[in-house]
């Protein structure tokens, strides 16, 4: 897949088949629009092409307000966005800076300077509430009227729906069926997530939920509490979930080991520390492997698995309280991983 920042590249396709969404996550959902996008470009004879914007247009707004904590929580960081519309088959993803040209542009503008001028597109697929434009006037209807004035077939996308089981919690009865229909979005994955409910993050997902970047240096603390950790940061204002994780770690070995991580900003440690104030996810590997040096991590791309939530983050009275605590979520995550002998 070929990533574009903006539109106005010399290397940019002539003409696209193209989808336009946030694509946090890249969820089922996602997962069925790009597979129905690439069918439709196969069959036209053109390139999908993925639109996509950063910031996220709800943290452009929430920060134009003046109160940035209504910006949603971000379930992905933009390189394992990036990856996932790889792994779907994406031709080509043009990533859009949004900002206040873009938040005021009109929806005609947009549509003229934007999708027909800048892209090439000659097919668009967008899902069922899709919007556009300044203070989201533009529609699916009006995006079809449009397209039959520029030569530009649109497409509509309904719901993604999948069944998950019937939570124990939820009121019941004799006749109650034992799964219960679920409308597949961003909104639910972040939800889910914020339960720590990571089996049902995963069915939403198609896979498990997982968070990549580069090994960075850290202020060294895990060595001197016997517990070494891989940090990676995560680039976003918020995150969808946070905690104490039972892991699986990729990149480090040519199998997947097994970890214990902590996703969040570490409430025992000096804020003015060097990743002080940053969204951090810290994992320390139950075994690291003998072909690696102790600092071998360090700069490497690797991938994280959070397959379980054993707590959310804790405040411990000192270092000694905080080793005892790792110590502590070792051996769950140990017995976790004695429990699914399959990972």
């Amino acid at each position: 897949m070929r990533i574009f920042r903006g539109f106005q590249h010399p290397d940019l396709a002539k003409h696209c088949a193209l989808t336009i969404g946030n694509f946090d996550g890249v969820h089922r959902g996602h997962q069925a629009m790009l597979a129905l996008l690439n069918s439709e470009a196969r069959h036209r004879g053109l390139p999908s092409c993925v639109m996509t914007f950063e910031p996220h247009p709800r943290e452009f707004f929430a920060k134009f307000s003046g109160n940035p904590s209504l910006a949603p929580p971000r379930v992905a960081n933009l390189r394992d966005k990036l990856d996932e519309l790889r792994r779907c088959g994406v031709d080509q993803c043009v990533v859009l800076r949004f900002e206040d040209r873009l938040a005021n542009q009109s929806p005609q503008s947009f549509v003229e300077d934007v999708l027909i001028h800048g892209l090439g597109a000659k097919y668009i697929l967008v899902g069922d509430d899709f919007r556009f434009g300044k203070q989201r006037t533009g529609d699916h209807h009006m995006l079809t009227q449009m397209g039959e004035q520029w030569g530009l077939d649109v497409g509509k996308m309904n719901s993604y729906e999948i069944s998950l089981p019937r939570r124990a919690h939820a009121p019941q009865s004799p006749s109650s069926p034992a799964q219960e229909p679920l409308r597949v979005s961003s909104s639910a994955v972040r939800q889910a997530l914020s339960k720590g409910e990571m089996d049902e993050v995963a069915q939403l997902l198609g896979r498990p939920y997982a968070i990549s970047g580069h090994v960075v240096y850290g202020r060294q603390l895990g060595r001197s509490l016997n517990a070494r950790t891989l940090n990676i940061r995560f680039k976003a204002q918020s995150s969808a979930t946070g905690g104490i994780f039972v892991v699986l770690v990729h990149g480090l070995s040519p199998k997947a080991l097994h970890g214990v991580a902590n996703f969040g900003v570490r409430p025992t440690l000096d804020p003015h520390d060097v990743n002080g104030g940053q969204i951090l996810l810290e994992t320390h590997c139950l075994d690291w492997p003998s072909g690696l040096s102790l600092d071998g991590g360090y700069g490497k791309i690797i991938k994280i698995e959070l397959l379980h939530k054993l707590h959310d983050e804790l405040k411990y009275d000192s270092l000694d309280a905080l080793q005892k605590g790792i110590q502590a979520d070792c051996d769950r995550a140990r017995e976790w991983f004695q429990s699914h002998a399959n990972l």
